[in-house]
Parts: C-alpha cells; sequence; structure tokens
C-alpha cells in the first residue's frame, strides 16, 4: 500500500514567517504522507512535466503562477484545495460579492463602477468601502466619505468595487471553518502588529456559524474563512477567502493536516485504490463549535 502524497503549491517555503504550512507538512509528513513542496518561482518550468502525480495538491496562494499552475493541473484532472474553479471565483470579488447575494448571504449593498465618477452619487446615500476588486489582506481598502476622498483614489483600468460603508460594532469577526469544525476569531482591522493578526478567539453564536457554512454551501468547499462585520447588531459578510492564514485560530496547523490527509485519503478512494496508511484516523464532529 503506498503512501498518500500531497503537492504545496507555495510561492515561498523556508523563509522565516507565521505561516502554519510548515508544520501541517511536518505533522502530515509524520502520519507517513509523501510531501513535496512545488515552487514556481525558484526555477524555470518545463510545461510539458507539468502533471498529476499527487493524490492532493493544496493552493496557498491564490493569485500568480502557482494559481496558474493550479489551473493547468485542474485540466489534467489534480484534486485541489480548495477546487480551482472556486478558488478563482473567490479572487474575484465581484463575482463573490455576486454568488453570496444569490445565495441569501446578507451583504451589504455592492456597487461596481468603469471610473471613479460613476460612484460619486451613491455618496449621497452615505459613505462607501472601496475595495480593489482581487485584492487581500486588506490591501487598497478605503472608506470614502465626500467626492474629493473618491477623487483622491488613484485612476486606473480595473473595474471600481464599493459597498456601503456600514460602522462595525467593535472588532470584525473572523469566522473561519476547517471541514465541520467552525471557529471565531474577533480581530482589529486593519491589523498592524502581529497581536493584531492572531486577535482574540471566540465562540461564534449560532447565527454567524450558520451564516459561514450558507458561505461554504454557496461555493460547495468546507475550508475557507468569511469576515462579518456587525453594525447596529446586524452582521453583513464583507469577504470571504478560498485559504486564509487561520491565524488565531487554536491548533489550527492540526486541523489542517487533519483535513488534507482526510481530503487526500478520500480522493484516492473515490479512484477505487487503497486510502493510504497512516499512524491514526483523524474524526471529525460535523457543525462543531469552538
Amino acid at each position: 500500500m503506498s503512501p498518500l502524497r500531497i503537492g504545496f503549491l507555495l510561492p515561498h517555503y523556508g523563509e522565516p514567517n507565521t505561516s502554519h504550512m510548515p508544520v501541517v507538512m511536518r505533522q502530515l509528513a509524520d502520519r507517513g504522507v509523501i510531501v513535496d513542496v512545488v515552487q514556481p518561482l525558484k526555477r524555470a518550468i518545463d510545461l510539458s512535466t507539468v502533471r498529476v502525480e499527487h493524490d492532493l495538491y493544496v493552493l496557498k496562494r491564490t493569485n500568480g503562477l502557482a494559481l496558474t499552475l493550479a489551473g493547468a493541473l485542474h485540466a489534467q484532472g489534480a484534486a485541489i484545495v480548495n477546487p480551482y474553479p472556486m478558488t478563482m471565483a473567490l479572487g474575484d470579488k465581484i463575482i463573490a460579492a455576486r454568488i453570496l447575494q444569490s445565495a441569501g448571504i446578507p451583504t451589504p449593498p455592492t456597487y461596481v463602477a468603469a471610473r471613479r465618477s460613476f460612484l460619486a452619487p451613491l455618496l449621497e446615500e452615505g459613505p462607501l468601502i472601496i475595495k480593489p476588486y482581487q485584492g487581500s489582506d486588506g490591501y487598497g481598502v478605503v472608506v470614502v466619505r465626500t467626492t474629493d476622498d473618491l477623487a483622491s483614489i488613484p485612476a486606473g483600468k480595473d473595474p471600481l468595487m464599493a459597498q456601503r460603508y456600514y460602522p462595525p460594532d467593535g472588532r470584525d469577526r473572523k469566522i473561519y471553518a476547517i471541514g465541520g469544525r467552525v471557529f471565531g476569531v474577533k480581530k482589529i482591522f486593519p491589523a498592524r502588529t502581529e497581536a493584531d493578526k492572531q486577535g482574540e478567539p471566540f465562540t461564534p453564536p449560532r447565527e454567524l456559524c450558520d451564516i459561514a457554512m450558507r458561505c461554504g454551501r454557496a461555493f460547495g468547499i468546507t475550508l475557507f474563512g468569511v469576515d462579518i462585520i456587525e453594525s447596529n447588531g446586524t452582521p453583513y459578510v464583507v469577504d470571504m477567502c478560498s485559504m486564509p492564514g487561520f491565524k488565531g485560530v487554536p491548533d489550527a496547523a492540526s486541523h489542517l493536516a487533519a483535513y488534507f490527509y482526510e481530503y487526500a485519503a478520500a480522493e484516492r478512494a473515490a479512484r477505487g485504490e487503497p486510502r493510504g496508511s497512516s499512524a491514526a484516523t483523524p474524526t471529525f464532529t460535523p457543525m462543531e463549535v469552538r
């Protein structure tokens, strides 16, 4: 019985950082999994050699060369976390927002425009928050209250995405899902220090858990992060991420390693092959709230 093989598509590896992934990979190796790190930025890659050689690929980067290689692997039938089409959809905030709206998820009113001036009339009803439609980690996010604020945004060729700005009741609620487990972390936005990024774990109420799981069902995924603000007691989903950092989630690396192991084993079983060997078999409690 051959061991499971999992490939991690990473832009960088081995450098000092606070990512959970090095720990995740060590834990998988301890279970007997063959772990390979695919670093497309480290060398030129002969495209004819890009073929499916693993039971599962983990796509940590949601843009650039790693994402493109994931697309090439997807075209050959590779199993990828998260699936390439869903990762692409979540990488475009305009597409993601419309999918969430169609699923009945509570989101702020959302607008798209080719020019800044098209958004100016919307300011008569209150401030807007402007976001790069393919941005991440809060970069380029700005609250606009006046036409002068709007004019100060650099003009570009990319479409503009705006949402009605609702002042939050305290810190953002980050809801993370790893399989059937749901975790909550309260975080300051924008995060300026490592302590801000780690935030404060909390037990999310049933309403926020339900919203998060509905977001996952809208995209057909069970590994993701959802950003929720509460304004005047009403929750709004303001962002969703295919592969967040899970910072602040207690024992996140162990949960992720178990998730990737089970995912890879299930993919192998679906092909009618033995699941592989492991010293331990992880278990999951659906909808466990911590």
